[in-house]
């Protein structure tokens, strides 16, 4: 005689089959999932200005109309970990001693804002210090820089460079002053060694090498790349075609410059790569998340 089970239960142990678990993660509420998200976004925002990118802000008329006062700035942080600055970069720097504050902070700016500008600099989106500046690259080490020529250009190595970017030159009548940058003349100068010549492209009102010295290659930051803010002013920051005529470094001892059509050269190849990794991850996250909500979703009856 057959015995007929019609329970699972009545079945011996061992032949019983396993059931499937049903138990799925529980959702987080929004109140908890919220400050998580903000507490890592904080932390990835630190990681990305200490190690990678950060915003600048434009603090005076210095590099009109390239830069505006107000725009902000992504400045790449790791590209002269791998090589020098190249003419015609924007590049964002220390001042040494010899320069002066081109904007003055604030005597006692009260602790609400003291806090503000702790939190802005651990994120990369506070104003700059007193002896950070923002300027474009002209010479290099053993360059030899001066102006004028006959044209009222700067000459680099004996070579001329038209300069389309420049807002408004400083005039040829006013005598050298090492100064004060009114003038737009100023004798030659051979950069040293490990130490680059910058300008501003409005040098009417620019204070920079002419009158306050070089810069250490150390005390660069990093690269300006892109313009992100205001969204109106969303453009990058090429090297313009005019220093593609320039020799090389005179000094023997100085890194050679990329080659014109080299990718460290073209649209700002390199930090488009820096931040692909950064988008991706982010829609990557993004993915994830949408798709682990539609795995938790429930149809009901």
């Amino acid at each position: 005689m057959v015995r007929r089970v019609d329970d699972e239960d009545d079945v011996e142990p061992w032949r019983r089959r396993p059931r499937r678990s049903r138990r799925t993660r529980k959702q987080m509420p929004l109140w908890q999932e919220l400050p998580l998200l903000l507490i890592v976004a904080f932390c990835l925002a630190v990681l990305i200005r200490t190690f990678l990118l950060q915003a600048f802000f434009i603090p005076s008329g210095s590099m009109e109309d390239t830069l505006l006062i107000g725009d902000r700035v992504l400045v790449n942080k790791i590209v002269y970990d791998v090589r020098d600055p190249a003419r015609g970069e924007i590049v964002v720097f220390r001042g040494t001693a010899a320069w002066a504050p081109e904007v003055r902070e604030e005597a006692d700016p009260g602790f609400v804002a003291k806090l503000g500008r702790t939190i802005g600099d651990l994120v990369g989106v506070s104003r700059p210090g007193e002896k950070d500046f923002i300027k474009r690259v002209v010479g290099l080490p053993g360059d030899k820089v001066k102006c004028c020529d006959d044209q009222g250009r700067v000459t680099v190595n004996g070579v001329p460079i038209d300069e389309p970017y420049v807002l408004e030159n400083s005039p040829l009548d006013v005598p050298p002053n090492r100064q004060e940058c009114r003038s737009r003349r100023f004798d030659e100068v051979v950069v040293p060694a490990g130490q680059i010549f910058v300008m501003g492209d409005h040098r009417l009102v620019s204070q920079d090498a002419r009158c306050q010295g070089p810069v250490p290659i150390e005390n660069v930051i990093g690269r300006a790349f892109v313009v992100v803010w205001p969204f109106g002013h969303w453009s990058s920051l090429p090297v313009p075609d005019t220093f593609d005529k320039l020799p090389r470094p005179a000094a023997a001892s100085a890194p050679a410059e990329p080659p014109a059509d080299s990718p460290q050269n073209s649209a700002n190849t390199g930090e488009i790569a820096i931040a692909m990794p950064i988008l991706g991850s982010l829609l990557v996250t993004a993915r994830s998340r949408r798709s682990r909500g539609t795995r938790h979703r429930r149809l009901h009856p």
